[in-house]
Protein backbone atom coordinates (compact mmCIF):
# COMPACT_ATOMS: atom_id res chain seq x y z
CA UNK A 1 0.00 0.00 0.00
CA UNK A 2 1.42 3.44 -0.92
CA UNK A 3 2.65 5.67 1.89
CA UNK A 4 -0.34 7.81 2.91
CA UNK A 5 2.09 10.52 4.04
CA UNK A 6 3.80 10.85 0.65
CA UNK A 7 1.78 13.87 -0.57
CA UNK A 8 1.63 15.74 2.74
CA UNK A 9 4.69 17.93 2.08
CA UNK A 10 6.09 19.39 -1.13
CA UNK A 11 9.52 19.08 0.47
CA UNK A 12 10.54 17.40 3.74
CA UNK A 13 10.31 19.70 6.77
CA UNK A 14 13.48 20.45 8.72
CA UNK A 15 14.11 17.62 11.14
CA UNK A 16 14.10 17.99 14.90
CA UNK A 17 16.17 16.00 17.35
CA UNK A 18 15.21 12.44 18.21
CA UNK A 19 16.11 9.86 20.83
CA UNK A 20 15.48 6.13 20.73
CA UNK A 21 14.43 4.14 23.76
CA UNK A 22 13.35 0.54 24.32
CA UNK A 23 10.34 0.76 26.62
CA UNK A 24 8.47 -2.39 27.62
CA UNK A 25 10.12 -4.13 24.68
CA UNK A 26 8.89 -1.51 22.19
CA UNK A 27 11.39 0.57 20.20
CA UNK A 28 10.20 4.11 20.83
CA UNK A 29 11.37 7.36 19.21
CA UNK A 30 11.01 10.67 21.05
CA UNK A 31 11.16 13.86 18.97
CA UNK A 32 11.96 17.40 20.04
CA UNK A 33 13.73 17.02 23.39
CA UNK A 34 16.78 19.06 22.41
CA UNK A 35 14.59 21.90 21.18
CA UNK A 36 12.91 22.41 24.56
CA UNK A 37 13.84 25.72 26.23
CA UNK A 38 15.81 25.07 29.46
CA UNK A 39 13.26 26.96 31.55
CA UNK A 40 10.32 24.86 30.31
CA UNK A 41 8.98 22.50 32.95
CA UNK A 42 5.56 21.43 31.65
CA UNK A 43 5.23 19.53 28.38
CA UNK A 44 2.65 18.20 25.99
CA UNK A 45 3.28 14.92 24.22
CA UNK A 46 1.89 14.15 20.76
CA UNK A 47 1.60 10.38 20.23
CA UNK A 48 1.95 9.42 16.56
CA UNK A 49 0.30 6.25 15.20
CA UNK A 50 1.26 5.27 11.66
CA UNK A 51 -0.82 3.71 8.83
CA UNK A 52 -1.14 0.02 7.99
CA UNK A 53 1.85 -1.46 6.11
CA UNK A 54 4.05 1.49 7.16
CA UNK A 55 6.41 2.02 10.10
CA UNK A 56 6.95 4.69 12.71
CA UNK A 57 9.55 6.47 10.56
CA UNK A 58 6.85 7.74 8.17
CA UNK A 59 5.52 9.94 11.00
CA UNK A 60 8.78 11.86 11.40
CA UNK A 61 7.75 14.73 9.05
CA UNK A 62 4.55 15.49 10.95
CA UNK A 63 6.46 15.28 14.24
CA UNK A 64 9.08 17.73 13.00
CA UNK A 65 6.75 20.23 11.37
CA UNK A 66 4.31 20.33 14.31
CA UNK A 67 7.03 20.77 16.92
CA UNK A 68 8.67 23.52 14.87
CA UNK A 69 5.34 25.32 14.39
CA UNK A 70 4.66 25.30 18.11
CA UNK A 71 8.18 26.39 19.04
CA UNK A 72 7.91 29.31 16.61
CA UNK A 73 4.59 30.21 18.19
CA UNK A 74 6.12 30.11 21.65
CA UNK A 75 8.99 32.39 20.65
CA UNK A 76 6.41 35.02 19.71
CA UNK A 77 4.32 34.54 22.86
CA UNK A 78 4.26 37.09 25.66
CA UNK A 79 3.56 34.37 28.25
CA UNK A 80 7.16 33.21 28.63
CA UNK A 81 6.69 32.18 32.24
CA UNK A 82 3.82 29.84 31.41
CA UNK A 83 5.36 28.27 28.32
CA UNK A 84 4.49 24.66 27.62
CA UNK A 85 6.87 22.54 25.58
CA UNK A 86 5.98 20.00 22.90
CA UNK A 87 7.53 16.63 22.12
CA UNK A 88 6.27 13.78 19.96
CA UNK A 89 6.56 10.02 20.30
CA UNK A 90 6.31 7.34 17.61
CA UNK A 91 6.56 3.56 17.66
CA UNK A 92 5.78 0.65 15.36
CA UNK A 93 2.24 -0.66 15.56
CA UNK A 94 1.74 -4.31 16.40
CA UNK A 95 2.96 -6.68 13.66
CA UNK A 96 4.63 -3.77 11.81
CA UNK A 97 8.23 -2.75 11.30
CA UNK A 98 10.45 -4.00 14.13
CA UNK A 99 7.46 -5.91 15.58
CA UNK A 100 6.39 -7.78 12.47
CA UNK A 101 5.63 -11.46 13.01
CA UNK A 102 3.29 -12.44 10.16
CA UNK A 103 3.13 -10.19 7.06
CA UNK A 104 -0.08 -11.83 5.84
CA UNK A 105 -1.91 -10.75 9.01
CA UNK A 106 -1.51 -7.12 7.87
CA UNK A 107 -3.23 -7.77 4.55
CA UNK A 108 -6.89 -7.55 3.50
CA UNK A 109 -9.36 -10.20 2.36
CA UNK A 110 -8.55 -9.41 -1.26
CA UNK A 111 -4.85 -9.97 -0.57
CA UNK A 112 -5.57 -13.44 0.82
CA UNK A 113 -5.94 -12.85 4.56
CA UNK A 114 -9.07 -14.74 5.62
CA UNK A 115 -8.89 -13.26 9.12
CA UNK A 116 -8.62 -9.65 7.98
CA UNK A 117 -11.41 -8.38 10.27
CA UNK A 118 -9.99 -10.06 13.38
CA UNK A 119 -6.38 -9.19 12.59
CA UNK A 120 -6.95 -5.51 11.91
CA UNK A 121 -9.15 -4.81 14.92
CA UNK A 122 -6.90 -6.77 17.29
CA UNK A 123 -3.84 -5.00 15.89
CA UNK A 124 -4.98 -1.42 16.36
CA UNK A 125 -6.80 -2.15 19.61
CA UNK A 126 -3.43 -3.46 20.78
CA UNK A 127 -1.73 -0.31 19.54
CA UNK A 128 -4.08 1.80 21.66
CA UNK A 129 -3.17 -0.33 24.68
CA UNK A 130 0.53 0.07 23.80
CA UNK A 131 0.07 3.84 23.68
CA UNK A 132 -1.34 3.82 27.20
CA UNK A 133 1.46 1.53 28.39
CA UNK A 134 4.15 3.77 26.92
CA UNK A 135 2.40 6.87 28.25
CA UNK A 136 2.68 5.42 31.75
CA UNK A 137 6.44 4.89 31.56
CA UNK A 138 7.78 7.44 29.05
CA UNK A 139 8.65 10.14 31.61
CA UNK A 140 10.78 7.73 33.66
CA UNK A 141 12.95 7.15 30.59
CA UNK A 142 13.32 10.67 29.23
CA UNK A 143 13.16 12.57 32.54
CA UNK A 144 14.61 10.15 35.12
CA UNK A 145 15.19 12.97 37.62
CA UNK A 146 11.72 14.45 37.06
CA UNK A 147 13.28 17.47 35.39
CA UNK A 148 10.13 18.07 33.41
CA UNK A 149 6.51 16.88 33.53
CA UNK A 150 4.18 15.74 30.77
CA UNK A 151 0.89 17.44 31.59
CA UNK A 152 -0.95 17.11 28.29
CA UNK A 153 -1.26 14.04 26.06
CA UNK A 154 -2.54 14.17 22.49
CA UNK A 155 -2.75 11.45 19.85
CA UNK A 156 -2.52 11.74 16.08
CA UNK A 157 -3.21 8.66 13.97
CA UNK A 158 -3.44 7.96 10.25
CA UNK A 159 -5.50 5.20 8.64
CA UNK A 160 -4.86 2.17 10.89
CA UNK A 161 -3.39 4.65 13.35
CA UNK A 162 -6.51 6.77 12.97
CA UNK A 163 -8.68 3.84 14.02
CA UNK A 164 -6.38 3.38 17.02
CA UNK A 165 -6.55 7.09 17.87
CA UNK A 166 -10.32 6.76 18.34
CA UNK A 167 -9.67 3.96 20.85
CA UNK A 168 -7.07 6.08 22.66
CA UNK A 169 -9.37 9.07 23.12
CA UNK A 170 -12.26 6.84 24.21
CA UNK A 171 -10.42 4.63 26.69
CA UNK A 172 -7.54 6.57 28.26
CA UNK A 173 -8.59 9.54 30.43
CA UNK A 174 -5.05 10.94 30.24
CA UNK A 175 -5.40 11.52 26.49
CA UNK A 176 -7.54 14.62 25.99
CA UNK A 177 -7.00 15.45 22.31
CA UNK A 178 -7.25 13.18 19.27
CA UNK A 179 -6.49 14.00 15.65
CA UNK A 180 -7.85 11.29 13.38
CA UNK A 181 -6.69 11.29 9.76
CA UNK A 182 -8.53 8.91 7.36
CA UNK A 183 -9.64 6.72 10.25
CA UNK A 184 -13.06 5.34 11.18
CA UNK A 185 -14.96 5.23 14.51
CA UNK A 186 -17.43 2.56 13.31
CA UNK A 187 -15.65 -0.74 12.63
CA UNK A 188 -18.74 -2.74 11.68
CA UNK A 189 -19.82 -0.32 8.94
CA UNK A 190 -16.24 -0.17 7.64
CA UNK A 191 -15.96 -3.96 7.44
CA UNK A 192 -19.46 -4.36 5.99
CA UNK A 193 -18.49 -1.96 3.21
CA UNK A 194 -15.20 -3.79 2.63
CA UNK A 195 -16.83 -7.24 2.68
CA UNK A 196 -19.33 -6.11 0.05
CA UNK A 197 -16.64 -4.68 -2.22
CA UNK A 198 -14.45 -7.76 -1.67
CA UNK A 199 -17.37 -10.02 -2.68
CA UNK A 200 -16.84 -12.41 0.20
CA UNK A 201 -18.87 -15.61 0.03
CA UNK A 202 -20.43 -14.83 3.39
CA UNK A 203 -21.69 -11.66 1.72
CA UNK A 204 -22.70 -12.77 -1.75
CA UNK A 205 -24.20 -16.18 -0.90
CA UNK A 206 -26.65 -14.95 1.71
CA UNK A 207 -30.13 -13.61 1.05
CA UNK A 208 -30.34 -10.71 1.16
CA UNK A 209 -26.63 -10.18 0.44
CA UNK A 210 -24.67 -9.54 3.63
CA UNK A 211 -27.30 -10.87 6.02
CA UNK A 212 -25.01 -13.74 7.08
CA UNK A 213 -21.78 -11.73 7.32
CA UNK A 214 -21.91 -10.79 11.00
CA UNK A 215 -21.29 -13.85 13.19
CA UNK A 216 -19.79 -15.73 10.22
CA UNK A 217 -16.17 -16.94 10.09
CA UNK A 218 -15.30 -13.61 8.45
CA UNK A 219 -16.69 -11.62 11.41
CA UNK A 220 -17.03 -14.07 14.33
CA UNK A 221 -19.08 -13.64 17.47
CA UNK A 222 -15.93 -13.21 19.54
CA UNK A 223 -14.91 -10.23 17.40
CA UNK A 224 -18.38 -8.71 17.74
CA UNK A 225 -18.06 -8.88 21.52
CA UNK A 226 -14.70 -7.07 21.35
CA UNK A 227 -16.12 -4.42 19.02
CA UNK A 228 -19.00 -3.76 21.42
CA UNK A 229 -16.49 -3.14 24.23
CA UNK A 230 -13.84 -1.05 22.51
CA UNK A 231 -15.03 0.42 19.18
CA UNK A 232 -16.55 3.92 19.63
CA UNK A 233 -19.77 3.10 17.76
CA UNK A 234 -19.90 -0.39 19.24
CA UNK A 235 -19.44 0.87 22.79
CA UNK A 236 -21.92 3.73 22.58
CA UNK A 237 -24.61 2.28 20.31
CA UNK A 238 -24.56 -1.28 21.62
CA UNK A 239 -25.61 -4.53 19.93
CA UNK A 240 -24.10 -4.43 16.44
CA UNK A 241 -26.15 -7.33 15.07
CA UNK A 242 -29.47 -5.54 15.56
CA UNK A 243 -28.25 -2.05 14.69
CA UNK A 244 -29.78 -0.39 11.63
CA UNK A 245 -29.84 3.11 10.18
CA UNK A 246 -32.65 4.09 12.54
CA UNK A 247 -30.33 3.48 15.51
CA UNK A 248 -28.13 6.37 14.35
CA UNK A 249 -31.09 8.71 13.88
CA UNK A 250 -32.75 8.30 17.26
CA UNK A 251 -31.75 9.89 20.55
CA UNK A 252 -31.32 7.35 23.34
CA UNK A 253 -33.98 7.19 26.04
CA UNK A 254 -34.52 5.65 29.45
CA UNK A 255 -32.03 3.10 30.74
CA UNK A 256 -30.05 3.15 27.49
CA UNK A 257 -29.60 6.90 27.72
CA UNK A 258 -28.34 6.52 31.29
CA UNK A 259 -25.86 3.87 30.15
CA UNK A 260 -24.53 5.92 27.24
CA UNK A 261 -24.33 9.11 29.29
CA UNK A 262 -22.31 7.31 31.95
CA UNK A 263 -19.91 5.96 29.31
CA UNK A 264 -19.52 9.34 27.63
CA UNK A 265 -18.85 11.09 30.96
CA UNK A 266 -15.93 8.74 31.50
CA UNK A 267 -14.62 8.60 27.95
CA UNK A 268 -15.28 11.89 26.16
CA UNK A 269 -16.16 14.64 28.62
CA UNK A 270 -13.99 17.72 28.14
CA UNK A 271 -12.05 16.23 25.24
CA UNK A 272 -11.15 17.59 21.78
CA UNK A 273 -11.33 15.62 18.53
CA UNK A 274 -10.39 16.61 15.00
CA UNK A 275 -11.60 14.05 12.45
CA UNK A 276 -10.34 14.48 8.87
CA UNK A 277 -11.30 12.42 5.83
CA UNK A 278 -10.91 12.51 2.07
CA UNK A 279 -14.02 12.60 -0.12
CA UNK A 280 -12.29 10.33 -2.66
CA UNK A 281 -11.03 7.78 -0.11
CA UNK A 282 -12.05 4.29 -1.27
CA UNK A 283 -10.18 2.30 1.37
CA UNK A 284 -11.73 4.04 4.40
CA UNK A 285 -14.73 5.88 2.89
CA UNK A 286 -16.08 8.75 4.94
CA UNK A 287 -19.60 7.30 4.63
CA UNK A 288 -18.59 4.39 6.89
CA UNK A 289 -18.18 6.67 9.90
CA UNK A 290 -20.55 9.43 8.80
CA UNK A 291 -23.71 8.22 10.53
CA UNK A 292 -21.97 7.71 13.85
CA UNK A 293 -20.28 11.11 13.58
CA UNK A 294 -23.67 12.73 12.89
CA UNK A 295 -25.11 10.94 15.92
CA UNK A 296 -22.24 12.13 18.12
CA UNK A 297 -22.34 15.71 16.81
CA UNK A 298 -26.07 15.86 17.47
CA UNK A 299 -25.55 14.60 21.04
CA UNK A 300 -22.88 17.19 21.90
CA UNK A 301 -24.53 20.13 20.10
CA UNK A 302 -25.68 23.12 22.23
CA UNK A 303 -29.22 21.71 22.28
CA UNK A 304 -28.14 18.07 22.39
CA UNK A 305 -28.71 15.60 25.20
CA UNK A 306 -24.97 15.61 26.06
CA UNK A 307 -24.45 19.35 25.58
CA UNK A 308 -22.96 19.71 29.07
CA UNK A 309 -20.17 17.26 28.21
CA UNK A 310 -17.93 20.03 26.86
CA UNK A 311 -16.84 17.85 23.91
CA UNK A 312 -15.29 19.53 20.89
CA UNK A 313 -15.60 17.58 17.63
CA UNK A 314 -14.47 19.04 14.32
CA UNK A 315 -15.29 16.87 11.32
CA UNK A 316 -13.68 17.96 8.05
CA UNK A 317 -13.96 16.25 4.66
CA UNK A 318 -11.41 17.34 2.04
CA UNK A 319 -12.75 17.42 -1.52
CA UNK A 320 -10.87 15.26 -4.01
CA UNK A 321 -8.51 13.79 -1.42
CA UNK A 322 -8.07 10.01 -1.37
CA UNK A 323 -6.54 7.73 1.25
CA UNK A 324 -3.76 10.11 2.15
CA UNK A 325 -2.76 13.04 4.31
CA UNK A 326 -2.95 16.16 2.18
CA UNK A 327 -1.08 19.42 2.73
CA UNK A 328 -4.37 20.95 3.84
CA UNK A 329 -4.70 18.28 6.51
CA UNK A 330 -1.21 19.09 7.76
CA UNK A 331 -2.24 22.73 8.18
CA UNK A 332 -5.28 21.64 10.19
CA UNK A 333 -3.09 19.43 12.39
CA UNK A 334 -0.87 22.40 13.17
CA UNK A 335 -3.85 24.63 13.91
CA UNK A 336 -5.61 22.15 16.17
CA UNK A 337 -2.49 21.31 18.16
CA UNK A 338 -1.55 24.97 18.57
CA UNK A 339 -5.07 25.96 19.65
CA UNK A 340 -5.10 23.22 22.27
CA UNK A 341 -1.67 24.10 23.61
CA UNK A 342 -2.47 27.80 23.69
CA UNK A 343 -5.50 26.96 25.79
CA UNK A 344 -3.32 24.91 28.15
CA UNK A 345 -0.75 27.71 28.34
CA UNK A 346 -3.46 30.31 29.05
CA UNK A 347 -4.88 28.16 31.86
CA UNK A 348 -1.40 27.74 33.33
CA UNK A 349 -0.77 31.47 33.03
CA UNK A 350 -4.07 32.21 34.77
CA UNK A 351 -3.23 29.90 37.65
CA UNK A 352 0.25 31.41 38.00
CA UNK A 353 -1.24 34.91 38.08
CA UNK A 354 -3.47 34.04 41.03
CA UNK A 355 -0.64 32.73 43.16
Amino acid sequence: MPNSMASAYSSPPSAVSKQDHCIAGILTTVYGLNELPPETRDLACLWLLHPRLQTQSCMEPIASSTIRKWNEQQQQSKRKGAAIGLIAVAFDQRNHGSREVDPLANQTWRAGNKRHAQDMFASYHGTALDTSQLLTYISSYIFPMSEKSIVNNMVLGMSLGGHAAWHCIMHDPRITTAIVVIGCPDYVRLMVDRASRSKLETWTESAPPGSAFLESSDFPRGLIEAVEKYDPAGLLLGDVTSRDDLTYLQDPTGVEKERITHVMRGSLQGKRILNMSGSADKLVPYRCGEMFLRWLKKAIAPNGWFSDGNVLLEDIVFDGVGHEMSSGMVEEVHRFVIEGLEQSAAEAYGKASKI
